[in-house]
């Protein structure tokens, strides 16, 4: 590994950590490991004597040599990442920011130290999955992180039974961040991926939409560029209309997973909730 980039990457995660008021280190102390077991159960709320990841389990990878960081605030357990070895370099497997500590780029600063982790070790790819139909995690992911969706996953986990994924079918995005790659570079500098696209016409299609009344619209699939909206808040919407949440689920599935399944790339997420996609480009493996 060129040490230009481990060293860069190094000093860019500080500055990220410094940003956002937070530590972040590596776990192994049996004690704070138990506590990060303790915060994923907090956030995630799973049914009781049925925990997100035992104590043992994260002793394990912590010991093992795979990506296990907590992130502190004041002396207080705010964060939790853990990661480990895969085909393509590193997957990180999950991470959660306490609800205090949210909005504070607390989760730019975790994936900024990952990002010095693996290279530090020769490792040049991160994957890991998001639920596509969540908003902020696409913005966050494509957008400031610049990571790049590779496969559209349908109902990945199966059931899931804590309360953040109660009652919805389990798809996923996942997304590989090259981290020596002009996009990753300049995410670690404060510079998020833009994407831009024409007015909507006969190169620019809108291929899914909301209706007046909030349901999803599924429209026309025949331009270069391709446009997917997805709710603003879907996670509101599952408490207070799972219908309508599950209507969006399938239509983003059948539109945006089609599209990938075709082999066309998503090239990025706006601001303003779409996913653009370029028929013209094929979608990376």
């Amino acid at each position: 590994m060129n040490s230009t980039h481990v060293v860069a990457a190094a000093a860019a995660a500080e500055r990220a950590a410094l940003d956002a008021g937070v530590s972040v280190a590596e776990l192994h102390d049996p004690d704070e490991i138990l506590a990060a077991c303790g915060l994923l159960d907090r956030i995630w709320r799973p049914q009781p004597g049925n925990p997100l990841i035992t104590p043992e389990l994260l002793r394990v990878f912590a010991h093992s040599g795979s990506y296990v960081v907590g992130v502190h605030r004041d002396g207080e357990m705010t964060g939790v990442c853990l990661g480990f070895l895969a085909t393509a370099g590193l997957h990180s497997h999950i991470a959660g920011v306490a609800g205090s500590a949210r909005g504070r780029n607390v989760g730019f600063a975790v994936k900024l130290h990952q990002r010095a982790w693996a290279l530090a070790r020769d490792i040049t790819t991160v994957t890991w999955t998001f639920d596509p139909l969540v908003s902020r995690n696409a913005y966050f992911n494509l957008a400031k992180l610049g990571a790049v969706p590779s496969e559209y996953l349908a109902d990945f986990y199966g059931t899931m039974h804590d309360e953040v994924n109660a009652g919805t079918e389990t798809d996923r995005l996942l997304v590989r961040w090259e981290l020596t790659g002009g996009s990753a570079v300049g995410a670690a500098a404060g510079t998020p991926l833009v994407v831009t696209y024409d007015t909507p016409g006969a190169r620019t299609v809108v291929a899914l939409d909301a209706k007046p009344d909030g349901r999803p619209a599924v429209g026309r699939l025949d331009g270069d560029t391709v446009l997917v909206r997805i709710p603003a808040e879907i996670e509101a919407l599952r408490r207070t209309d799972p219908p309508l949440a599950r209507e969006w689920r399938y239509a983003l599935r059948e539109v945006l997973g089609g599209l990938m399944e075709q082999g066309h790339a998503v090239t990025g997420f706006t601001r303003d909730g779409w996913y653009v996609i370029d028929k013209r480009q094929e979608r990376t493996a």
